[in-house]
């Protein structure tokens, strides 16, 4: 077992493929899978599945995972600390985003911060909020941003930007030529929700129960795994369901989707920086933190 392998195993978990795992770190997929081959030989049990398409990790696969990220999560450390002892800034960063901020805040943060730190390579991480939540308390994840509030203690949360939500209706949709809609009608039309775990989803759930209404009552007609999915169901005509402008900001440009207001139902939710409040910030933590701070014009306080 060395660092490498564990890398290589590491890809194959995260992107689900020996192939693509071998396009990540430019290898063919006979030699990914002799890497792993080895690893279990020298562990003396199987790490992972071929189920269909997928490669997906055995219970001791996602054991060693966990294992795994945080060894080179220290390696990527050392490198840095190194690096900063000799006055630049460079190594390897992985930050997580839940779906919003992982598709469409974080992308353009990390750019500026590439551009700002050419030496640095930064890898995205996109879950649902519980998922970022879970490998940032872990330690796989040294930072996330994320939609919702965590219950758990050990998270130090931040909010960095307000996002008001809105209902958003296809073009074609009867509901569109409308200036607002009331929460009869709302519970009454055919309703895309997101899946549990979702932050849009526990943001959607806290703001209805404030009013008296169970998700539950809503005509839910599917539920999907990401933002995505709901955009192009709405399009497509079967149903309606309430996003961040910010997902749709191209469909509400060319007029496809339209964004009503609901009366009664004020649609506001926070993204969250979001860290274990007992962990020490790597130095590209740290910097990456900075740089948030000079966009964003959040407090000098936050590390």
């Amino acid at each position: 077992m060395d660092l490498w392998q564990l890398n290589i195993f590491c890809k194959v978990v995260e992107r689900k493929s020996f192939s693509r795992a071998g396009q990540a770190v430019h290898l063919s997929q006979p030699t990914i899978s002799s890497h792993i081959r080895d690893l279990e030989s020298h562990f003396g049990c199987r790490l992972i599945d071929r189920l269909g398409k997928e490669a997906v990790p055995t219970k001791a696969g996602r054991l060693l995972y966990q294992h795994a990220r945080r060894m080179l999560q220290l390696r990527d450390e050392t490198e840095t600390a190194m690096a900063e002892f000799q006055g630049s800034i460079k190594g390897r960063f992985v930050v997580g985003g839940s779906t919003i901020p992982g598709a469409y805040i974080l992308p353009r943060l990390v750019g500026g911060f590439a551009e700002r730190h050419p030496d640095v390579t930064l890898s995205l991480v996109i879950g649902d909020s519980e998922q970022i939540l879970a490998e940032t308390l872990e330690g796989t994840l040294e930072l996330g941003i994320i939609g919702a509030l965590a219950k758990d203690r050990r998270a130090e949360q931040v909010c960095i930007l307000e996002d008001v939500m809105g209902l958003m209706v296809p073009a074609s949709n009867p509901l569109a030529d409308r200036k607002s809609i009331d929460l009869e009608t709302l519970s009454k039309t055919p309703f895309i929700l997101r899946e549990k775990g979702s932050g849009t989803r526990q943001a959607i759930s806290s703001h209805l129960r404030t009013l008296g209404i169970a998700i539950e009552d809503l005509s839910v007609v599917a539920e999907m795994g990401n933002t995505q999915a709901v955009i192009q169901g709405i399009k497509s005509g079967l149903g309606v369901s309430i996003l961040s402008p910010i997902a749709v900001e191209e469909e509400l440009a060319s007029g496809r989707i339209r964004c009503i207001p609901v009366e009664g139902l004020h649609l506001s939710r926070n993204f969250y920086l979001t860290r274990h409040k007992d962990r020490t910030p790597s130095p590209l933590c740290t910097a990456f933190i900075r740089y948030m701070q000079e966009v964003y014009k959040l407090p000098e306080d936050l590390i």
